[in-house]
């Protein structure tokens, strides 16, 4: 009788059983899909434009850290005046870059938005010299060069009267002191949110400053499910309280892979996110493709930044970055979009990245070896032909180290001759028989030869 019973628990609990895992199968499948843009994109621009750009100080922490007053900060509203802006210049030159995508400060901590919102008058067309809608001209070009649209947008407003008291030198209020205010700052930013949402339907949401408040006071399910009912493939960045797509390292090129599936690096080109002229601190044109080359290898993405001045330029040294970017990337385009993450270092001194398939193993040489030659390791597969990408020359390749007695496949040693020699990277492709597979054993004496 007990027996009975517990079968036919099972046979009931059954269904529920196959139709949640159905449903995790489906949502799993579905941000896959979702994320493969992303993935394949793996390069975008970051634009930091603001008030900021006009006396060349730190955007909106110059005055929470007390550099200078927030009276002070406001007064650059008067020479923001985007007088030689030209979104479509823009536009293509970070389509030249290589980039897939761009992501724009609609508003940064400070509170000043780009474009004609209805809530508060800190704004680029009611209170600064511009008089104009700056970010919709942007956007708008984005799509015309098939690129796709990030919105950044801060959660905080260090300006707004309703909003709390985080900044330093402006003492308002806490939410248990006075929850109806913070209900009203909630349906404040909420407002602007669904404005840029409705006007714009952004590909990706950047958040920021989510460190000041939880969850609950931030109503991260309520914005999130606002956010996706609009658009359900729209992608959330890891600032919204941890509850997004993708995670954002800043700054700091991660040493070891990421263990999330989709990441992505934001990184300045100097030391400074918005326009500063006194930092001249530029990393070059190399070092920049060094750190892109290192995602890709890492299987993420680099949010490369530029800060524009207050007029609308962009400075000359950025745009001389994203022009050889452009150069490299267009020339190596086959081993950089769409790629997967490379093979560890054990079997290649360098970065690589695998094909989607995993059937092309791409190497990426910095510098001209020493002998002209190049040497992989541990690769089991049968190798069907070896060339530079980009270049389209053959390269021959010998195998070292491989005996009849062994498993273990050798070395290869693959020629590289000068006149192959990329100034920044050369890229190899090694096409492979079958999905790549590495040898993993630990290899040692044999005593059956």
């Amino acid at each position: 009788m007990i027996n009975n019973i517990r079968t036919l628990i099972v046979l009931l609990f059954i269904p529920f059983l196959f139709n949640a895992q159905t449903k995790e199968n489906k949502d799993s499948e579905f941000q896959e899909q979702k994320m493969e843009w992303f993935k394949d994109a793996k390069l975008g621009i970051f634009i930091h434009w603001g008030i900021y750009a006009v006396n060349g100080i730190s955007e909106s922490w110059s005055f929470y850290n007390n550099y200078i007053s927030h009276e002070d900060y406001l007064k650059q509203l008067k020479g923001f005046t985007a007088k030689k802006y030209n979104p479509e210049y823009w536009a293509k030159l970070i389509a030249e870059s290589g980039a897939k995508y761009a992501v724009i400060t609609s508003k940064h901590h400070d509170g000043f938005a780009l474009w004609d919102t209805k809530y508060g008058n800190l704004n680029a067309v009611k209170s600064s010299a511009a008089k104009r809608d700056v970010l919709t001209p942007f956007i708008k070009e984005l799509r015309k060069n098939n690129l796709k649209v990030g919105i950044y947008f801060s959660l905080p407003d260090w300006s707004s009267d309703l909003y709390t008291d985080f900044t330093r030198d402006i003492k308002r209020y806490k939410i248990a002191e006075e929850p109806k205010r913070w209900e009203k700052f909630k349906k404040y930013y909420q407002g602007q949110l669904k404005e840029l949402a409705t006007k714009y339907n952004p590909d990706v949401w950047w958040f920021d400053g989510d460190w000041e408040h939880n969850d609950k006071e931030w109503d991260v399910p309520k914005v999130k499910a606002m956010l996706l009912k609009n658009n359900p493939y729209t992608i959330i960045n890891s600032r919204l309280r941890q509850k997004g797509d993708y995670d954002t390292p800043e700054q700091g090129l991660p040493i070891i892979k990421p263990k999330s599936k989709y990441w992505e690096l934001c990184m300045t080109m100097n030391e400074s996110w918005g326009y500063q002229p006194a930092d001249k601190h530029y990393k070059s044109s190399q070092q920049i493709i060094d750190i892109f080359v290192d995602c890709i290898s890492k299987g993420g993405n680099l949010l490369l930044d530029i800060g524009p001045k207050a007029d609308g330029t962009i400075p000359e040294e950025q745009v001389k970055i994203l022009k050889d970017l452009g150069r490299w990337t267009k020339k190596h385009s086959k081993a950089i979009y769409g790629t997967e993450a490379g093979i560890p270092y054990e079997y290649y001194y360098g970065p690589t990245a695998l094909s989607k398939d995993s059937t092309t193993l791409y190497l990426y040489v910095r510098d001209i070896p020493k002998d002209g030659k190049v040497a992989i390791r541990g690769i089991k597969n049968k190798i069907n032909r070896i060339f530079v990408v980009g270049n389209g020359a053959i390269l021959d390749h010998e195998v070292f180290s491989k005996v009849y007695w062994s498993t273990y496949p050798g070395l290869t040693y693959i020629d590289l001759p000068k006149q192959v020699i990329d100034e920044n990277y050369t890229v190899i492709a090694v096409m492979l028989e079958g999905k790549i597979d590495l040898y993993d054993k630990v290899h040692g004496a044999n005593e059956s030869n």
